[in-house]
């Protein structure tokens, strides 16, 4: 990118799919990557292949359901790297497929603790070091099912919605700071995900495709392109919102 001047990011969920295009996104640019996750093995393949690239990038395992691995992640990022520019906060699960009355009352807890809390505790910790610098981007991951509902994924949808307020409440806190916060709203993307969604049923999977007015499912590096413009100065005067990348399925 012209211009731009290299920084470290922290990428949750790094170690596969949007989180991985997003941390090789970022090393491409210049970057220093941490990728906090919980799969060690392809964490640091990921870390692997930014080496290759002659960039610096780091593996943590952490588990953002818990509050003192994240905070231990960023203390690490910290003491390695001195600072912290931008973050991806994109660890998150599906949680199974199930009506709100059927729904299982430990599986709503582990959907929503995953994808809303963990946010919530990995925001708490990136903040105070972006305030120190007075400056640093947030991404959190939502998604459009936080826009619109889909049967079936109460708990997801709860969580997605309560990423997108959050992110535009923090973004308020902030927005005199330095720190601006925003949060993405993808459609169906290409990922392993949509794999265990549709059991790998082609069928299912081009049914999914064909929801888009686009006629297609998007792919990770589409919304990393997303990431990496926020976390840019070419979106300096944006914060606080909810960006759909979804092939027009939100106009419909």
């Amino acid at each position: 990118m012209n211009g731009h001047i290299p920084g470290v990011a922290f990428v949750t969920g790094g170690a596969t799919g949007i989180g991985k295009a997003a941390a090789l996104a970022f090393a491409e640019r210049g970057d220093t990557v941490v990728i906090a996750d919980t799969d060690g093995e392809r964490g640091e393949a990921v870390v692997a292949e930014i080496l290759e690239m002659g960039r610096d990038a780091l593996f943590i395992a952490t588990d953002v359901r818990k509050a003192c691995d994240v905070e231990d992640a960023l203390a690490t990022t910290l003491a390695r790297f001195k600072r912290l520019d931008y973050a991806f906060n994109n660890a998150g699960i599906e949680g199974p497929k199930a009506f709100t009355a059927d729904y299982g009352e430990d599986d709503w807890d582990q959907v929503l603790t995953t994808n809303l809390k963990g946010i919530f505790l990995c925001m708490k910790h990136q903040l105070p070091i972006m305030l120190r610098q007075r400056r640093g981007s947030i991404v959190n991951m939502a998604s459009i099912a936080g826009q619109i509902g889909f049967a079936g994924t109460s708990a997801y949808c709860a969580a997605k919605g309560g990423v997108i307020q959050l992110t535009k409440a923090t973004a308020l806190e902030y927005a005199d700071r330095g720190i601006r916060v925003n949060s993405l709203c993808p459609a169906v993307i290409q990922t392993e995900m949509i794999d265990r969604m549709t059991g790998g049923d082609g069928r299912i999977q081009n049914a999914f495709a064909r929801m888009h007015p686009m006629q297609r499912a998007g792919y990770p590096e589409e919304v990393a392109d997303t990431v990496m413009w926020l976390c840019s100065g070419a979106s300096s005067f944006i914060t606080g919102q909810a960006i759909a990348i979804d092939g027009g399925y939100t106009a419909q």
